[in-house]
């Protein structure tokens, strides 16, 4: 597999986490600060089978446009980009996209799905590192849209923070009759979206859609 993003934080944490995985063989790092191009790894004699993409929402769709056209799965964890373009590609390889790597940040967003079912309302506040380029964050705006669908409401008003020395936080905040509950996930080092990369890379070439939104999909029975 190749990584599209390698020199960033989190290219640099995938990158060690399939390195060090025994069934699985790093063959590409792309990225301009690298002086490589993502098309290095998608032709013979050496194509990547699976690409992950942690790059930036600007370029994200072209990449994965690339790889779907050359037939090279992508998991992309990028947010902030319009993904609609990938439901007409290339049938031949599929895209997963995901708000969230964390297992932890997946169980968030389902309770507070299922707690939306039940409470009158709620509010979403995230808060990540300030060289986060979107807000709100992907998470947030997925978890809206699950307790929106859940509930049959309109989706929970979404508060970003941007602040140095933060990583990925999330608290979902749902209020009733004298009573609150809060739902929140603390990501507090990168390595915490590895088994989520991982299991994405192993399993995105069985999905039955080309298009797959939520790593929600590989965890949970329909």
């Amino acid at each position: 597999m190749a990584v599209a993003g390698a020199a960033g934080r989190m290219g640099q944490t995938v990158c060690e986490a399939v390195s060090g995985a025994e069934d699985m063989q790093l063959v590409g790092r792309a990225d301009p600060l690298l002086d490589t191009a993502l098309a290095d790894f998608l032709m013979p004699p050496h194509p990547a089978e699976v690409v992950v993409d942690f790059t930036r929402p600007d370029v994200a769709l072209g990449n994965a446009l690339q790889c779907l056209r050359a037939g090279v799965h992508v998991v992309i964890g990028t947010t902030g980009f319009d993904p609609a373009p990938l439901e007409q590609a290339d049938a031949r390889a599929n895209a997963l996209i995901a708000p969230n790597f964390a297992i932890g940040a997946v169980l968030m967003m389902r309770f507070a799905a299922e707690a939306a079912r039940h409470m009158q309302k709620a509010e979403i506040i995230e808060l990540h590192h300030d060289t986060k380029l979107d807000a709100p964050s992907g998470t947030a705006a997925r978890t809206a849209q699950l307790m929106a669908a859940a509930s049959g409401r309109e989706p929970p008003p979404i508060h970003s923070v941007r602040l140095p020395g933060l990583v990925a936080n999330q608290e979902v905040i749902l209020g009733d009759l004298a009573q609150t509950l809060t739902i929140r996930h603390d990501t507090t080092g990168r390595e915490s979206f590895m088994p989520g990369v991982l299991l994405a890379v192993r399993r995105v070439g069985a999905l039955e859609h080309p298009l797959t939104i939520g790593l929600e999909s590989l965890l949970f029975e329909a």
